[in-house]
């Protein structure tokens, strides 16, 4: 018998369909050693030696995998091709005390059964260099976070961490948001006309010259576009040049991670994080090749299948001879491929059945980008007229363009939008008739905050962090309170995230220097093709590092850092005054008399909703008042948070009990389904919905809050509009009323 062992159980089924019976798959579900939480774990004295355990939730499955090894005559390990997945090969080997002589290495791009046998066929060793990069990273990440963080926990707050690729990260965002915070907006007017051709075509044209001289987009402010306006109105206006031109449209390469990570969080709306756990259940499926790479490359049978399929379903004139892709990256791994789906034939129409909805959709994208690459460039005819207008001695040029597909090409395929506008039949010196002048206003605007896809963007620029590393960073700072999501689900630096930024800036610089992380990947990376040793690589970072910190824990004072600010409320527990300080998630008051009492209370961020401010709110607490927590006996509050109010235990943080409650001050409602539960507040990555509390014997769900009235019309239960109107939850019936004061 033999073993293939993976390290996902999704992987292992997916696999298993492909071979007989003389193998048996089993999964890792991951790491099986790792370094302990408990402590650094790197022996600092013997050439900085990882010291590896086995994760207690591991035990179990290394039990299973031994008894497995015992039985196999060849143990193949099959983990992911990157520097991960060689690490996690290795530590299996070691945890399992597999022999060399009775193990094999295999590695693919897709799980197909062709791309599995093809690896049976040719196995290899566990790549030491790729193992040895792999840890290089992870002793490199444990010895900056394991010290640095105690560091944060002394001089600014507890529970506060840093990182090698976070806090590089964190000050990409913060540097955006002090961008937008010092703009200044300035005001632009643009002027355009409205115009009739002699055969009563109507086109619009923008003002771009003034007496030959191009205007700037700033140039026109209010006064003189009340003065141009006027003038357009006074004038004469004919074709002055017309031209015409076709050109075209190249296709986009195939995704790598970060092109993936990024269309994804444009046209899906997806997290980086998101996007990589469902491209992980597609490749773990055998519907997609490995999602994690930073190369271009296709392999030929693919271009010849979508060659194939192109020709037979849309015709040979949509497939394109293609130059070869490369990437920019001296150091992506050209051996590997580029994300495209398995097999060309499964189309995503094909495979819309068989997944889930976010699988369906990350899936189309994949497949439609894969595809594009190899069609033709789309042909698009382009047409510019130049309109002159002359009032008395001055001369305006205005400009009207306008465009046609020719052939769609790639566009038949590719969800590019491409807007098409017709232009007039018109010649040149023809007259003009003016309709109407039209002036307008604008505002410059700051530069907007990083979303998932720009810090994506932006991290790849300045090479901080490696493909694998993307999504697990945003959501490492996401996690951590450094970064809130806004209104726009864009990427928000929290109060606490400006402090640890400004003193890791300011003392420990090479930590958070964009070159300097750049580099250090660049020594994984060296490291991994054979190049470098990895000792060296850390024992030169770390000596330096070491003598700064021990420097700051004498130098740098708390009190400089999170001075203590008064306030004017007076602590209703000992009387004594309130001061103000700032805890790892924003400021917070506090007794001065701790520790004698530990009173503490939140502080209402800048234009966040208080209860005092909202009648509704205050009538809220006057009705929950009393209120006693089921769980410690204490008072229960009325609290607001992003999704409105509800009740918090006042012995937080001790006990963190929490109720939902009606902001519509509403008694819970029967569910009219089964009868049982209550229909309760719940809370989806899309906002809040109603659902049942006998989930999941009860799915009834609404999209609004339920007011407890039955419709008068069809006897469905009424719900409350985002505006606070009533309507029928049953859609054919959908009655609207308005809400009783």
């Amino acid at each position: 018998m033999n073993l293939i062992i993976v390290e996902s159980p999704t992987k292992a089924r997916t696999i298993s369909k492909f071979l007989p019976k003389t193998y048996q798959v089993e999964s890792s579900f991951g790491h099986i050693r790792d370094l302990p939480k408990s402590e650094l774990g790197v022996d600092l004295e013997n050439n900085f030696e990882p010291k590896y355990v086995i994760p207690s939730k591991a035990k179990k499955t290394i039990s299973v995998l031994k008894a497995a090894v015992k039985k196999a005559d060849k143990i193949i390990l099959a983990s992911d091709e990157d520097r991960e997945g060689e690490a996690i090969a290795w530590h299996l080997e070691k945890a399992l005390n597999i022999k060399k002589e009775n193990s094999q290495r295999i590695v693919f791009h897709e799980i197909t059964k062709e791309a599995i046998l093809e690896a049976l066929k040719n196995p290899r060793n566990i790549d030491d260099n790729m193992v040895d990069a792999q840890q290089a990273r992870r002793v490199l990440d444990r010895l900056v976070g394991y010290k640095l963080s105690p560091f944060l926990w002394k001089k600014v707050a507890k529970g506060l961490s840093a990182g090698r690729v976070q806090s590089v990260a964190i000050r990409l965002i913060i540097e955006r948001e002090r961008e937008i915070k010092k703009f200044i907006s300035e005001e632009y007017w643009t002027l355009s006309t409205n115009l009739k051709s002699k055969d009563k075509q109507i086109f619009q044209s923008n003002l771009i010259k003034i007496n030959n001289k191009s205007l700037s987009k700033l140039e026109i402010k209010e006064s003189q576009a009340n003065i141009l306006k006027e003038e357009l109105k006074k004038s004469e206006y004919k074709v002055h040049k017309i031209e015409k031109k076709e050109s075209q449209k190249n296709p986009l390469p195939p995704f790598i991670t970060s092109t993936l990570q990024q269309t994804a969080n444009r046209y899906l709306g997806f997290s980086a994080k998101q996007t990589m756990m469902v491209a992980q259940k597609l490749y773990e499926k055998g519907f997609i090749t490995y999602m994690r790479t930073d190369s271009y490359n296709l392999s030929t049978k693919f271009k010849s299948e979508a060659k194939k399929w192109l020709e037979n379903n849309l015709g040979k004139e949509y497939f394109g001879n293609k130059k070869v892709i490369t990437t920019k990256d001296k150091t992506a791994q050209q051996a590997h491929e580029a994300i495209r789906p398995s097999e060309v034939e499964n189309t995503p129409e094909i495979l819309d059945e068989k997944l889930e909805s976010t699988e369906s959709r990350l899936y189309k994208l994949i497949w439609q980008r894969a595809v594009a690459c190899q069609m033709s460039s789309a042909k698009v005819n382009s047409t510019s007229i130049d309109v002159q207008a002359s009032y008395e001695d001055n001369n305006y040029t205005l400009r009207a363009s306008g465009q046609l597909i020719a052939f769609p090409g790639y566009l038949k395929v590719w969800p590019e939008k491409t807007k098409e506008q017709t232009m007039p039949q018109i010649s040149e010196n023809d007259p003009l008739t003016l309709i109407d002048v039209i002036s307008e206003k604008h505002q410059t605007m700051p530069p907007a905050r990083y979303s998932d896809a720009g810090l994506v963007k932006a991290m790849e620029k300045h090479g901080i962090g490696r493909p694998s590393t993307y999504a697990p960073t945003i959501n490492t700072i996401l996690t951590r309170n450094y970064v809130e999501r806004d209104e726009g689900k864009r990427l928000e630096p929290t109060e606490i995230a400006f402090i640890v930024n400004d003193l890791l800036v300011a003392h420990f610089p090479k930590i958070v220097d964009y070159k300097f992380t750049a580099q250090m990947e660049e020594g994984l990376d060296s490291v991994a093709q054979g190049n470098k040793k990895w000792q060296p690589l850390i024992s030169d970072f770390y000596q330096e590092f070491a003598s700064n910190l021990e420097n700051k824990y004498e130098e740098i004072k708390k009190e400089e850092i999170m001075p203590i600010e008064k306030s004017n409320e007076t602590c209703e527990k000992c009387g004594k005054p309130m001061i103000i300080k700032t805890g790892r998630y924003g400021k917070f008051l506090a007794c001065s008399g701790y520790p004698d009492c530990k009173n503490i209370k939140g502080i209402a961020k800048e234009g966040e909703k208080k209860i005092s401010d909202d009648p509704k709110l205050k009538e809220l607490e006057k009705k929950y008042e009393g209120q006693v927590c089921d769980k410690c006996g204490s008072d229960m509050k009325v609290k607001i948070g992003k999704y409105g109010p509800f009740l918090a235990c006042s012995g937080y943080p001790k006990c963190k009990n929490i109720k939902n409650i009606s902001s519509n001050g509403v008694e819970p409602v029967t569910c009219p389904v089964c009868t049982h539960g209550e229909i309760v507040k719940k809370i989806s990555k899309k906002g809040i919905f109603y659902a049942c509390s006998n989930y999941p014997q009860c799915k009834n769900i609404y999209q609004g809050e339920p007011t407890g009235k039955d419709c008068k019309k069809c006897g469905g239960l009424m719900i409350f509009t985002k505006s606070d109107k009533e309507k029928c939850s049953n859609k054919d019936c959908n009655k609207k009323e308005e809400v009783k004061e």
